[in-house]
């Protein structure tokens, strides 16, 4: 069956249709009817080729969910079936031999099937494979499939940062930016037992990141340079540059800085900011199967749900302009 998939010719340009005949399914492969899609801020780096490693023609798109119509031999069919409805996130599949795989880390697999950068193969269209059947993840009945995909990428990115920095229950932390990782890691937070504070420029976003679970709420203006020593653990999520000085002095001794957003540019830090207390600076990238499948579980047990956007594709340049100019409360998904 022919795949119709929206893709973008040139840096910036408009989406138009592409039809390709997939190839054979191999093996450990898993073809699925994308219903929905969300879209990511990494979507719209990849179709400006904001970061200069977009090969075009792009086919944007790694929040997918849609219904399982082909599996290979080699798949495990206790786990999978057709027509079950799945996702597949930032990862399509990993070489499950490596170190990284071998020790449970596929995120860092060197042979990592990153979807949305595939190029012309990604989550906008009406048919995504997976290159390997254990990065398919099957949906909590109670989690719709609109809500399903920024969970898949976004979620997954924000949960898998508090379990690898061992963020306690009883944990001071704040969230720098109500976007579309920030309001999910609030609501993460907030749910696994932590005081969370929700750091905005936008004073507009207070009433909202109460309503996800903050605390408190303060804008850089607020004189964020008072709660220095305050937070274990920091999570930006903002994709441009911060006063990094500023918020790793935020942080107790032995406190945690992660970055999930990519900053636009290099880190500038003053060396005692790490030093004194023994500070960390990490880098947060989504989360591997197993992680990804323990925030859909506790996704489905608390409530954690995205605010979306719903837009039917016909409407795809208008959806992408909207999360390119900031606007989207929280997470634009397209409606294949």
């Amino acid at each position: 069956m022919s795949v119709h998939a929206y893709a973008v010719e040139r840096a910036g340009g408009p989406v138009q249709v592409r039809q390709y005949e997939p190839e054979p399914l191999g093996p450990l492969e898993v073809d699925i009817s994308v219903t929905h899609c969300g879209v990511c801020h990494t979507d719209i780096g990849m179709i400006d080729n904001s970061h200069g490693i977009s090969r075009f023609p792009v086919v944007a798109g790694h929040e997918a969910v849609g219904v399982i119509t082909a599996l290979g031999d080699a798949v495990d069919h206790s786990r999978l079936a057709l027509g079950q409805r799945v996702g597949i996130g930032a990862y399509a599949g990993s070489c499950f031999a490596c170190e990284w795989c071998m020790t449970g880390r596929q995120h860092l697999c060197p042979a990592g099937d990153a979807t949305v950068f595939r190029g012309d193969r990604g989550g906008f269209a009406t048919q995504l494979r997976a290159s390997d059947w254990r990065h398919v993840h099957p949906l909590p009945d109670v989690i719709t499939s609109e809500e399903a995909g920024p969970l898949l990428c976004a979620g997954a990115t924000v949960f898998s940062a508090i379990v690898r920095h061992d963020v306690r229950p009883t944990d001071r932390v704040a969230v720098v930016g109500v976007g579309g990782l920030g309001h999910l890691a609030i609501q993460f937070l907030a749910k696994w037992g932590c005081h969370v504070t929700a750091v905005s420029r936008s004073a507009e976003k207070a009433d909202d990141a109460r309503r996800f679970g903050a605390h408190a709420v303060v804008t850089p203006h607020d004189g964020f340079e008072d709660l220095a020593g305050s937070f274990h653990f920091v999570l930006s999520t903002v994709s441009g540059d911060l006063p990094w000085d500023t918020y790793l002095n935020a942080l107790r001794p032995q406190g945690t800085l992660c970055v999930a957003g990519v900053p636009d540019s290099s880190f500038t830090v003053h060396p005692l900011s790490i030093l004194t207390g023994e500070r960390k600076l990490a880098g947060g990238l989504t989360g591997t199967p197993a992680e990804t499948r323990q925030m859909l579980d506790f996704a489905a047990r608390h409530g954690i749900r995205p605010a979306t956007e719903t837009y039917p594709v016909s409407r795809i340049n208008e959806a992408l302009d909207h999360v390119r100019r900031g606007r989207a409360r929280y997470r634009a998904v397209l409606e294949m």
